[in-house]
This record gives structure tokens, C-alpha cells and sequence, in this order.
């Protein structure tokens, strides 16, 4: 049986106070909430975190709802609690696309939002989504929070711009009319990790895409925010053709490798062609 190492263990019953543990613990402390990410590495020794602190108690962090021109979104929001939001589904869908096709009922009950996203995992589904959508992080320590815009949030592989003594307390999400937003993902069986995924979202106005997001997930070493497929929608009128061309820009952003789910250049073809799939559906979302 596969056991982590030892370690001390805190539950906090306030951000403030899971900030003064971060803060007096160091940086061998790690957060946990759902844990489904982390407990498999510490397991595999591949994490040997000396403290854990416990957030399951900060409810401050679980909420989704608007505010002024945003939608705000709690980290400590659970899966399921985003797939069953109503509001979520209304004003992004995307999420509700991504939620169905993340692990299983069992995942979706623990695991957070916050969670997801700064375990940073290059195949992850959410910082995917949040990418499309144009969502800022905001990130809490002793000194006050910070903004910070999702294509500075992911570092790298399983790195974040969150601080040791810091916290992801909230995801904002620009709220605009007439816009629409899908998930497209191809995994080798229900609730695994993408072989490739890509989350677009668009804005219109007066027939044109006034804004546009490209997200891609297992395809490159992090998260990948497709800037060339974004400049290349942003002012055109959506066609067959513009679909073909963000995709073609998409999978020259990404940077896959080989591996047991596949080789390089079939993610390549599946980020160009799940890109093409979800920007058809988020136009036609977006058109109402």
C-alpha cells in the first residue's frame, strides 16, 4: 500500500487565518480541500508537503454570483456546485460543458475550482475554460490581494503566481452581451484527463467578433492561451472559413508531446479540430 510521508496536519476556520498558518508554517505548507490531486502525489512521494491546511471550513470562498460587470466565482467553489449553477450556465456555459466531462460524481462533489487550477496540471480542464473566458485570479495575502489576468496565473507545470503565503480566493469573469462559450474534449474514457481539449468563447457586435478567447488543455507543458487564433477572429464576421483559420493558428500555438495518450502530431490535428467544433458552438450560443 502506497502511504505519503508524515505530516502535520491544521484546519482553519477563516481565510485570515489559513493565511497566518501559510504565513508562520512556510513553504513546506500546502493547502488541501477536495484533494484529489494532491493525496495521489503525496501517496506517490511525488509531494511531501510537512503541514497540510485544511480549507473545507473557509464557506466565505463558496459562492457564484454577480457582481456589477462580473460574474464572481468563490475558490472554494465545488464541481458540481458549478455544473448545477443555473446562473454559471446561463452566462458561460462552457462550464457546464467542462463539468460533465471532469472525473466522476465522486471528484465533482469534493473537488474545487481552486483547487484545479492551482495544482496547475497541463491537461486540467477548467484552467482551459477560464482561459477562453478572459477570467482574472484573485489571490489574498497578509498584505491585501492582488488581480491577475489567467495567462500570468500558470507558470508552468504545476506552478502558479500564487505566493507561499497566499491564496486563490476568487475567479472574475467579464460579463458582456451577446456572447457565447463552449467545451470540446476528447479523453479515452468518461472522466479521464484530456488527450486534448479546447474552450473558446466570443463576443459579438453588429455581426463581427468584437472579442474572442482560445484555451487549450493537454497540449503544451501548461495551459495554453491561444493568442494567435484570438487575433485572427477578433473583428471578423464568423464563417466557415475564419473557424478554419483559428484552428489552423490554435494547434500552431500548441506545443504537444508523445505520450501513452498519444502522439504529437494527432493532439496537434485534435487542438486545431476541437477548436473548429467549439467555436462553431459558442457563435451559435452567442447568436441565441
Amino acid at each position: 500500500m502506497q502511504v505519503p510521508a508524515p505530516f502535520e496536519y491544521d484546519r482553519a476556520t477563516s481565510v485570515e487565518e489559513a493565511l497566518s498558518l501559510l504565513e508562520r508554517l512556510g513553504p513546506e505548507a500546502r493547502v488541501i480541500a477536495g484533494g484529489h490531486s494532491l493525496l495521489p502525489m503525496m501517496k506517490l512521494r511525488l509531494a511531501a508537503p510537512e503541514h497540510l491546511i485544511d480549507v473545507n471550513d473557509l464557506t466565505e470562498l463558496d459562492y457564484v454570483r454577480e457582481e456589477g460587470d462580473e460574474l464572481r466565482i468563490g475558490a472554494l467553489s465545488r464541481h458540481r456546485e458549478l455544473l448545477e449553477s443555473e446562473l454559471l450556465g446561463a452566462r458561460f456555459p462552457i462550464f457546464h460543458d467542462a463539468e460533465r466531462v471532469i472525473a466522476d460524481p465522486v471528484v465533482r462533489n469534493r473537488g474545487t475550482i481552486g483547487g484545479a487550477l492551482c495544482q496547475a496540471d497541463p491537461a486540467e480542464d477548467l484552467s482551459a475554460v477560464c482561459a477562453a473566458v478572459h477570467a482574472k485570479a484573485v489571490i489574498r495575502g497578509s498584505g491585501g490581494e492582488r488581480v491577475v489576468e489567467m495567462r500570468d496565473f500558470h507558470l508552468g507545470p504545476y506552478e502558479t503566481a500564487v505566493g507561499d503565503a497566499e491564496l486563490l480566493v476568487e475567479l472574475r469573469l467579464p460579463l458582456r452581451e451577446r456572447a457565447g462559450s463552449a467545451y470540446e474534449k476528447v479523453e479515452r474514457r468518461a472522466g479521464d484527463w484530456a488527450v486534448a481539449a479546447a474552450g473558446t468563447a466570443v463576443w459579438l457586435e453588429d455581426g463581427t467578433i468584437a472579442d474572442a478567447g482560445v484555451g487549450l488543455a493537454a497540449v503544451g507543458s501548461r495551459a495554453v492561451h491561444a493568442e494567435g487564433a484570438e487575433a485572427a477572429l477578433r473583428g471578423e464576421e464568423p464563417s466557415e472559413e475564419l473557424f478554419e483559420e483559428a484552428a489552423r493558428r490554435a494547434a500552431e500555438d500548441s506545443s504537444p508531446t508523445d505520450d501513452q495518450r498519444g502522439p504529437a502530431d494527432y493532439k496537434r490535428h485534435l487542438a486545431a479540430e476541437l477548436t473548429k467544433r467549439a467555436l462553431r458552438r459558442a457563435v451559435e450560443r452567442a447568436r441565441g
